[in-house]
């Protein structure tokens, strides 16, 4: 299995989730912004950290697996699983209530608060 193939598998499934919060979970679509600005910083920081690791030998990654595309000398594949947990984190957080915003119930308001 090539890691192109192994990366359609999870963002596949990433994107199957994203789009049930988007459409089960109104709240959902106010954490977009803030999944774009975390897929940002965490593409850079893929760019920079993997290539330090495959640089000194820490990975290696077979010739006949991947694409042939790079970015430095950190394979494409590699970008796949930042862009599916960009996907994924804030969908299934959304989906599981995580996005919720409770009101207090039974609490008098802050000026009847201190009058007894």
């Amino acid at each position: 299995m090539t890691y192109t193939l192994l990366n359609i598998v999870f963002l596949g499934l990433a994107l199957i989730v994203a789009a049930a919060a988007y459409l089960r979970r109104p709240g959902y679509r106010r954490l977009l912004p803030a999944a774009g600005l975390a897929l940002v910083a965490v593409l850079l920081l893929t760019a920079v950290f993997d290539n330090i690791m495959i640089g000194v030998g820490l990975v290696d990654y077979d010739p006949d697996l991947i694409s042939g595309f790079f970015v430095g000398i950190a394979p494409l594949e590699d970008f796949a699983y930042p862009v599916a947990a960009a996907l994924l984190l804030p969908a299934a957080w959304s989906l599981l209530g995580g996005d919720m915003r409770r009101s207090p119930r039974g609490r008098s308001s802050s000026r009847s608060e201190g009058r007894q």
